[in-house]
């Protein structure tokens, strides 16, 4: 198998991805005896510094600081991809089984210039370029009539799946869309056709009255940590404003958005000590952005505990700490 793939467990129902270019032999996934991220952390092995430009791969878009001196942030197509753009998204059998090539985009986005920064120490200006240059890309490869739903994430730290230090963020757009979001969608569709409310609107106006979980806000978000927050210290940051596609967001809102991301992992960074964590925005899929039942939001869960044999037999989670006390935690 040269060219990637995408498997449908027949099972379960869930896509699988299969990605040679970020193959490993068997060998590798041995546990190192030294570790040397910080080594190859150095902005002179750095391929998203500044100088190491050659080093990168096309620049798919650049956008500048306030001043217009320098770029702020850029899009670079992953070196890596788990997916890429030149493969033919028809479906085939093989025997009983569904797969499809890996079409698909993965990019990069670069986030500062900066190699020592994260986003919990950059500027509100700055993290609304960030913002800014998520909506771009999310409204560009929407444009793409194959691709199905795009994710934004941001891996930060070694255990959240970071594999350098520079700051960045990452965008995948698929051709599928993943059996655990199709469940989503029909719940909140199970709960709109019952109240004829959005669920999530619904939590929006709960936590923001009772206000145990709620850590932050602003006139457009609420950040809290939800009821039953699956990890310790899992935030949700949500628009007040019911909006199923982070393709609607405004510019007041990408401002809003922009400090109240700050705001949150200032306080991960400050009271965690910078701990590693994954934070990715829930947006709806394609054909679903109109829908009056979808809500999109950024999830962000620090690394502090690891899913164990329970988690991976059962699917429940075990959270060793309790919302409300986490709440209470970040706010003070």
């Amino acid at each position: 198998m040269e060219s990637g793939q995408i498997r449908l467990n027949k099972a379960t129902g869930e896509w699988v991805i299969y990605a040679p270019s970020r193959r490993k032999r068997p060998q590798d996934f041995q546990q190192a005896t030294q570790d040397n991220s910080l080594e190859k952390s150095l902005p002179e092995n750095c391929p998203f510094c500044p100088n190491n430009q050659k080093k990168s791969e096309k620049i798919i878009l650049e956008i500048k600081n306030n001043q217009q001196e320098i770029w702020q942030t850029r899009v670079v197509e992953n070196k890596f991809p788990a997916l890429n753009f030149h493969e033919n998204p028809r479906r085939s059998l093989e025997g009983i089984y569904m797969t499809m090539p890996g079409y698909g985009h993965h990019e990069v986005v670069i986030e500062s210039p900066q190699h020592h920064q994260t986003i919990a120490t950059l500027s509100v200006p700055e993290i609304e370029i960030i913002i800014e240059t998520y909506h771009q890309r999310y409204l560009k490869l929407m444009e793409d009539p194959q691709i199905m739903m795009v994710i934004i994430f941001r891996n930060h730290g070694k255990a959240a799946g970071a594999s350098l230090q520079h700051p960045h963020s990452q965008i995948i757009a698929t051709s599928v869309v993943p059996s655990h979001r199709r469940i989503q969608e029909a719940e909140a569709q199970r709960y709109f056709d019952h109240w004829a409310r959005c669920v999530y609107c619904d939590i929006l106006e709960f936590e923001s009255r009772e206000k145990k979980r709620v850590i932050v806000d602003n006139e457009l978000f609420v950040a809290f940590v939800p009821f039953a927050a699956e990890f310790p210290c899992e935030v949700w940051i949500m628009p007040k404003n019911h909006q199923a596609d982070f393709g609607s967001i405004t510019s007041e809102e990408k401002t809003a958005f922009a400090t109240i991301l700050k705001d949150i992992l200032s306080r991960l960074y400050h009271k965690l000590n910078n701990p590693d964590y994954n934070y990715v925005i829930n947006t709806a899929a394609r054909y679903k952005a109109e829908e009056p039942q979808l809500h999109w939001y950024c999830q962000i869960r620090p690394r502090l505990t690891t899913p164990a044999g329970f988690e991976l037999g059962s699917g429940i989670s075990i959270n060793p700490s309790i919302p409300e006390v986490d709440a209470a935690f970040l706010r003070n």
